[in-house]
């Protein structure tokens, strides 16, 4: 199993943890767009947090990751489904994008927003200012100013492979004394902290744990697979023109010579209703059989 997620637990401590790891996945959202090095690095560190966050979630439905700026990359989006199917998407200016910038140079003044949307019940959304020099940092601070939760993030990723760490503190159990949990809390992070950027793309998660664990009881539980998806279709796409209204549909088929070609950013995929197709949707409510779908 090439991309997948694995949780662990201490078992003399109230933390648990996760490992991410992702390979094909990583490499399909690559594929989509000729991304320069810095920003393929950005978005494989944000598909690594996403997979992270929703192992942290019980719920079914969508989240979404986003971070907007002012900078040379306005706009980083990944959203993981409960299913685990991710997808995701940059922005970019190439031409004021350095070699080796970093997050500050490439987003900004920058807003982060994680968005959790399920498929019963309300949607929640948290916002925070994007803070501090990498990616795992701005995500460690925003679960310290939204969610109360001390949450802690390690984040890789070199364009072919992207791999992350997460520890959270749990509710009060093993070590109910205050001074005794926050010690052990500081003590697991320290040595996390000792984890450097190649041994985690690098090696596997036994191996990773015993680096930095080999002194405390932890269980590591089986993995769960990753895979890239897109959610894209036919007749969402055939719902965004009903939305229009059968007027602004048939303008805008004016406008662009007889076919409409919606295309999904996310996989390149696009597609095309002509004429007839556009009377079906408002005589039918629903898209029948693509006159043309192409890549």
């Amino acid at each position: 199993m090439a991309d997948f997620t694995q949780r662990f637990l201490f078992d003399d401590a109230d933390v648990r943890g996760e490992l991410v790891s992702l390979g094909a996945s990583y490499q399909h959202v690559l594929a989509k767009h000729p991304y320069p090095q810095p920003v393929a690095q950005l978005l494989g560190e944000m598909l690594a947090a996403a997979a992270l966050l929703v192992g942290t979630l019980k719920f079914d439905g969508l989240l979404i990751l986003q971070v907007r700026s002012s900078g040379p990359v306005p706009l980083l989006m990944i959203e993981c489904s409960s299913e685990r199917e991710v997808r995701g998407i940059a922005r970019y200016h190439a031409e004021q994008i350095g070699a080796d910038a970093g997050l500050r140079e490439l987003m900004p003044d920058g807003v982060l927003a994680l968005t959790v949307d399920p498929k019963q019940g309300q949607r929640y959304q948290g916002i925070v200012d994007l803070e501090g020099d990498t990616l795992a940092d701005c995500l460690s601070a925003y679960f310290a100013t939204s969610e109360q939760l001390s949450t802690r993030f390690w984040l890789h990723a070199d364009g072919q492979r992207a791999r992350g760490l997460l520890l959270q503190q749990l509710p009060v159990d093993r070590l109910p004394d205050a001074d005794e949990r926050e010690a052990s809390w500081q003590h697991l992070l320290t040595l996390a902290n000792t984890l450097t950027a190649e041994e985690l793309l690098g090696l596997d998660n036994e191996t990773v744990l015993h680096r930095l664990y080999h002194e405390e009881a932890v269980r590591l539980f089986e993995p769960n697979g990753l895979q890239f998806r897109c959610s894209c279709s036919r007749e969402r796409s055939a719902r965004a023109l009903i939305s229009l209204g059968q007027g602004d549909a048939e303008l805008l088929l004016a406008e662009h010579g007889g076919q409409v070609e919606i295309d999904c950013q996310f996989c390149n995929q696009r597609y095309a209703f002509d004429a007839a197709d556009v009377a079906q949707l408002f005589t039918s409510g629903d898209s029948q059989e693509p006159s043309a779908t192409r890549h």
